[in-house]
């Protein structure tokens, strides 16, 4: 579930539609939380799928670290790339808020984290990075683990309106970890190793 002070806005010609803050959202706020509604592909059922169907899947979905397609049920879905991103995942099932995030403004992530089954030409946002790579978060894992790490605390401090859709005992090992960094589970346990093809060639 998305955070519930947000709503759908269209954005621009090149973007589309993004979830936008309709009220200040501040750092450390956890932003979605992936919850009992939203509906998990296995990759065996994508074949049996109507193709119409299995085009917006692609499109509207992202992959776990089991390879699964998770569909949101609600507008989480329409949440933008940034590679100066609003949110940022974590390996918890939840994403937080790395800044704040006024009224007005997109929440979005980085989808280098999501598994991309083939590179993403991005806006310019004047950045290093101009293009998502699906195996991104093997080469920005330590970098993403750090940016986790500094707002971990800020978690602990707000009043979460999405904390009863985090399982206790997944709450439970987020604050042991806070507390004991060592614990801290790493990003990269998101990511997910596509069956290579039968050249050898990992799917890209």
């Amino acid at each position: 579930m998305i955070h519930p002070d947000t709503e759908v806005r269209f954005i621009s010609p090149e973007k589309g539609y993004g979830v936008v803050a309709t009220k200040l959202i501040p750092k450390g706020t956890i932003t979605w939380v992936q919850d009992d509604l939203d509906r998990v592909f296995k990759r065996s059922e994508l074949h049996s799928l109507n193709p119409f169907i299995r085009s917006h899947l692609h499109k509207y979905s992202f992959t776990n670290r089991h390879g699964d397609l998770v569909l949101c049920w609600d507008h989480g879905k329409f949440v933008n790339h940034s590679f100066n991103p609003s949110c940022f995942s974590t390996p918890y099932d939840f994403e937080i808020a790395i800044r704040d995030i006024h009224p007005g403004e997109e929440l979005t992530d980085d989808y280098g984290y999501l598994n991309l089954e083939e590179p993403f030409i991005c806006i310019d946002e004047n950045t290093d990075r101009k293009t998502v790579y699906p195996d991104d978060i093997l080469r920005y894992h330590q970098q993403w683990d750090a940016l986790l790490l500094e707002h971990a605390r800020e978690v602990l401090k707000l009043d979460q309106a999405l904390l009863d859709l985090v399982p206790k005992k997944t709450w439970c090992e987020y604050i042991s970890a806070v507390y004991d960094p060592s614990k801290m589970r790493s990003i990269l346990e998101c990511y997910y190793q596509p069956e290579p093809l039968l050249n050898g060639m990992a799917q890209r």
